[in-house]
């Protein structure tokens, strides 16, 4: 590397990683573990140690997201230049209430360049007295991991790789950085911090519901390059950042809602309402997060030669019936599942099929009126096996009578009779074929996805 270049984000991730064992893992399932640990982080370790200074860097997007944070800690952003591009100055990139200081960029934050050598997955540093800690995502496909280092020299590492970097690219910031270290005095670490924060984050994951993850905001190909400025790349780009937009509230509403669900003198009505405002959350979350995904399948179909595992679908299905028959329940219908016995498996992706199809299940159900069932059935249909959704025989729609969707975009329609935004049903079909699966749909009465049996 020449001089004239400064040192990359990928670095930082790579010299954050060394020691740690090789991972594993596909991209959604190592996204829901960032999120999981961003949210064992704040809440469970953070928000604790009560009002405190300290300094907070990200990149490519804000990570925290506690209000009571935002607020006491300075932070340093290394965002694309396409968030610039989309929002407006001055418009906020956090929730509502979150004050910030004039010296600082629009959000409570100082927004500073993302290189393209830097990467698009997620980092972050946090220092304050009394904790310290830095966290990635990083590794190739089906290698991916995430790391989170508590130990001061590690850290320390670090902070000069980005000292050195901001020399280099913004002197002044770099000043204010390291005016902002000094500032917190001597620092605190606690030798157990790590042996507390992995059981923590284990329960999390345990309890959390199946939620699709969000992609970086910037994931191009070269090809996308070449068309950056055409309408489907550019409402992309929007998506995603609106995506983040909704999901930044909604995450910091439903990480009090669980903080305030851990208290034991709840009174029960209280209790449930916590809980029907927490599946609202989570379902909107995992909404927004397949809209990106139908977005992404637009932008750079599937080549073909996607990875498929055996999967058992009417385990699956069967698994999922409880999360879907609350989310149902919320809207007074109700959930009927029928599976033949001793299926054979298919071939398709668990982690992200579950996903499409608890998508599937809101966008089916959406314009049944409440009382309604709806449906599903599983039985053979020659080499595939057949899923069905059906609604009872009382409010099935007549062909001819249902509301046509109108299209809004490559990947949305508007549903005029339930008045929401829905993906629309060319990008339904392209998600399912993704997925290995294909999908039939008459008249907004009857879904039917063939999935291929896997080869014995």
């Amino acid at each position: 590397m020449s001089a004239a270049e400064p040192l990359s984000l990928e670095q930082l991730r790579q010299l954050l990683a060394e020691g740690v064992p090789a991972g594993s893992s596909d991209d959604d399932s190592v996204r829901r573990q960032w999120w999981a640990a961003l949210a064992t982080l704040q809440d469970d370790f953070l928000l604790p140690l009560g009002a405190q200074q300290g300094v907070w860097l990200a990149s490519p997007l804000p990570a925290l997201h506690e209000p009571a944070l935002l607020q006491q800690l300075q932070g340093w952003v290394w965002a694309p230049a396409e968030l610039g591009d989309l929002l407006q100055a001055g418009s906020p990139l956090l929730p509502p209430g979150v004050s910030t200081a004039p010296a600082r960029a629009a959000g409570g934050f100082q927004r500073l360049p993302l290189l393209e050598a830097d990467g698009t997955d997620p980092l972050l540093l946090v220092l304050t007295p009394r904790l310290q800690v830095a966290m990635a995502l990083l590794g190739d496909p089906g290698q991916r991991r995430l790391v989170v280092r508590f130990d001061p020299p590690t850290l320390s590492a670090a902070l000069s790789l980005l000292d050195e970097r901001l020399q280099h690219t913004d002197p002044e910031q770099g000043q204010r950085l390291r005016q902002a270290i000094q500032a917190l005095g001597p620092l605190q670490s606690d030798e157990q911090l790590a042996q507390r924060f992995w059981p923590r984050l284990a329960e999390r994951l345990a309890a959390m519901a199946p939620s699709l993850t969000l992609q970086p905001l910037v994931h191009r190909s070269a090809a996308a390059d070449a068309t950056a400025a055409s309408g489907p790349s550019s409402e992309l780009a929007l998506l995603e950042a609106l995506t983040h937009e909704v999901r930044t509230p909604l995450a910091t509403i439903r990480t009090l809602i669980r903080s305030l669900l851990r208290r034991s003198d709840l009174p029960e009505l209280v209790r449930q309402r916590l809980q029907q405002i927490d599946g609202e959350c989570s379902e909107q979350i995992d909404r927004f997060g397949l809209i990106f995904l139908a977005a992404e399948l637009q932008r750079e179909p599937p080549t073909g030669d996607q990875a498929l595992a055996r999967t058992d679908l009417a385990r699956l299905l069967e698994q999922l019936e409880p999360v879907w028959s609350r989310q149902l329940l919320r809207r007074s219908l109700a959930l009927e599942l029928r599976c033949s016995p001793e299926l054979p498996l298919v071939l398709s992706d668990p982690a992200r099929l579950e996903t499409v199809l608890g998508g599937l299940v809101d966008r089916f159900s959406r314009g049944l009126p409440a009382g309604a069932v709806v449906r599903l059935s599983l039985q053979p249909a020659g080499a595939r096996l057949k899923l069905r959704f059906s609604a009872s025989a009382a409010v099935l729609v007549e062909p001819g009578e249902a509301a046509a969707a109108e299209r809004v975009g490559p990947v949305l329609s508007w549903n005029p009779g339930t008045g929401s935004l829905q993906l629309s049903r060319q990008a339904t079909q392209r998600l399912f074929h993704s997925l290995g699966g294909r999908l039939a749909e008459r008249a907004g009465n009857d879904l039917t996805v063939f999935f291929p049996v896997a080869s014995s």
